[in-house]
């Protein structure tokens, strides 16, 4: 074998793990990003308060350059619905997604090898992989003895290895508009007329992002009309600067949640590891490859990675539990005129 272990993807899972694994292991990570056709991924760049908990457990501090201005301590809660809105404290940092995915491969090991090519295809099964991948038309064919899908929605691996295992799917749409002057704030928006999931705003450097998971089946008139709206309310939107897009996943049920079997092991998103109410990822994510390194030491990672796994799989579920309270129309109106755990504004 060319390479005990071969992740395609290096976000915030593949680069985690590679971070993690063991030194002793032949490892190559399988990098998209690094192509020059490649595009950043839409992402309102927050990051959480279990994620900022992952990196002190490591001991590990945030370059200052990663942050953006401003850092706000609150969510405009908007529900277009009713027109009911609150504000509930968070403690999110505002930072630069595209820098802080950087930032994470720059802490990957030397023993690490980071290929820059696109996974086109994988075959073979439980120690003998083969994993070919391109780059402006020339291909090169690895082989690896265990496979880590960390490839995202849509994932590649995920596909390959578990086609009878269906997940939910938005696209994600995210416009970026110049706002030099406007009053700087982080917004959820809940919008029933457009999407059943959420969308939100947030202040970064200068710009405002207005964004939100649809349907894929017409997303984008969904998106454009629900823009429309949310100028109708008091959003300041003119011109977009750019337009962002993918696809993302959203669990429904636990059975859609795979952390792998037979050679291959899924993490982050691609596993279905996404929280299905708020859609943040990036704790996820790192909390898998965290594990999925862990794993490698036993005699049947997969195995151990599947043990170890359960404990977030089992907060997923009570994430899935928790969306109708926020994604039902009447049990959302109830809560937010409720006030519970609401900011009473002052001034």
């Amino acid at each position: 074998m060319d390479y005990d272990v071969i992740v395609v993807g290096c976000g915030p899972a593949g680069a985690t793990f590679a971070r993690l694994a063991p030194k002793d292991m032949k490892i190559a990570v399988i990098d998209r990003s690094l192509l020059p056709s490649s595009r950043p991924k839409p992402c309102g760049g927050l990051l959480s308060p279990d994620a900022q908990k992952f990196f002190a457990r490591f001991d590990i501090t945030l370059p200052k350059e990663i942050l953006v201005t401003p850092q706000i301590f609150a969510v405009k809660t908007v529900d277009f619905t009713s027109g009911v809105t609150k504000y509930y404290q968070r403690s999110y940092l505002n930072m630069d997604r595209e820098k802080f995915d950087k930032w994470l491969k720059s802490l990957i090991p030397g023993n690490v090898d980071i290929i820059p090519r696109r996974c086109t295809d994988i075959s073979g099964k439980a120690g003998s992989f083969t994993v070919t991948c391109r780059e402006n038309g020339s291909e090169r064919v690895l082989t690896c003895r265990y496979i880590i899908g960390a490839d995202g929605a849509g994932s590649l691996v995920r596909r390959k290895f578990f086609p009878n295992v269906p997940i939910r799917r938005y696209n994600a749409i995210q416009n970026w508009y110049l706002a030099p002057k406007a009053e700087p704030f982080y917004s959820c928006v809940f919008d029933k007329k457009t999407s059943d999931c959420c969308s939100w705003s947030i202040s970064k450097d200068g710009y405002l992002i207005y964004g939100g998971a649809f349907e894929q089946k017409g997303c984008r008139k969904s998106f454009e009309e629900q823009t429309l709206r949310a100028c109708e309310r008091g959003f300041e939107l003119s011109e977009p600067v750019k337009t962002e897009a993918c696809t993302v996943y959203r669990p429904r049920r636990l059975r859609e949640i795979i952390p792998g079997g037979s050679g291959v092991m899924l993490i982050g998103e691609a596993g279905g590891f996404i929280s299905p109410s708020s859609l943040e990822g990036i704790s996820w994510a790192m909390r898998c490859g965290e594990l999925a390194a862990l794993a490698m030491k036993a005699k049947d990672p997969v195995g151990e990675y599947i043990r170890l796994s359960r404990k977030l799989r089992f907060k997923l579920w009570l994430k899935i539990l928790k969306c109708p309270f926020m994604y039902d129309p009447t049990l959302r109106q109830l809560v937010m005129r409720s006030g519970l755990n609401s900011l009473r504004r002052d001034g």
